[in-house]
């Protein structure tokens, strides 16, 4: 099978199991109404007015964007199923952010950008590779769920969300985005969770 047929396919798998709810709870999943926290270590608290995202690593030109010129870039609704790596899932949840597809048309990417690390106030890193955010088409950095500020406990004032992995890639609290060569273990992933994370193969752990 070809790389295009293969994200073809990916791609359409994705919108019947949206539109149909066909296969939609993953296996070893269950449904939760709640919104459970799980966090490790303390919760950074953050400020709009202090935050700050920065961008680096395999790009033309590093930069920072400041909280108002971030939301400049526009920003989008999108519902989607979330499924965490403790076996829960969350359906219908409705995120307001900035897509990652616009994002990424304001940075200049190297050819040898491979994968992204995204660093998150306190210290936190998870690693997602391009090609997995590219065929997302709901991957985002989101500001609010289901209408409200995402808080703290639940990574905001930005996190990134990333429905087709599993959800401890959709880092909390993102302040900063390193693009790289080569795909590398992000923090859960040096404690032994599984470098990729689809939920739809049960990648948990090593």
């Amino acid at each position: 099978m070809t790389t295009e047929s293969s994200e073809r396919l990916y791609s359409e798998d994705l919108a019947n199991r949206r539109t149909t709810g066909e296969d939609r709870l993953p296996p070893g999943q269950r449904l939760t109404k709640d919104w459970p926290v799980l966090t490790y270590g303390a919760t950074p608290k953050v400020q709009t007015d202090e935050w700050q995202l920065s961008v680096w690593g395999e790009i033309e030109q590093e930069r920072t964007w400041s909280w108002d010129d971030f939301l400049a870039l526009g920003l989008t609704t999108l519902v989607n199923d979330i499924h965490c790596v403790t076996h829960w899932s969350r359906y219908d949840n409705e995120w307001e952010g900035i897509l990652w597809r616009d994002f990424i048309q304001h940075v200049g990417l190297k050819p040898e950008a491979h994968s992204v690390m995204f660093h998150s106030y306190g210290g936190y890193t998870a690693n997602v590779t391009l090609e997995d955010l590219a065929r997302d088409d709901h991957a985002m950095f989101a500001i609010k769920h289901d209408g409200d500020p995402i808080e703290g406990s639940h990574g905001g004032p930005v996190r990134t969300v990333i429905p087709s992995l599993y959800f401890w890639k959709s880092a909390k609290w993102v302040g900063g985005v390193e693009f790289l060569p080569q795909n590398r273990p992000g923090f859960w992933e040096m404690y032994g969770y599984h470098i990729h994370g689809d939920p739809w193969s049960e990648e948990r752990y090593s």
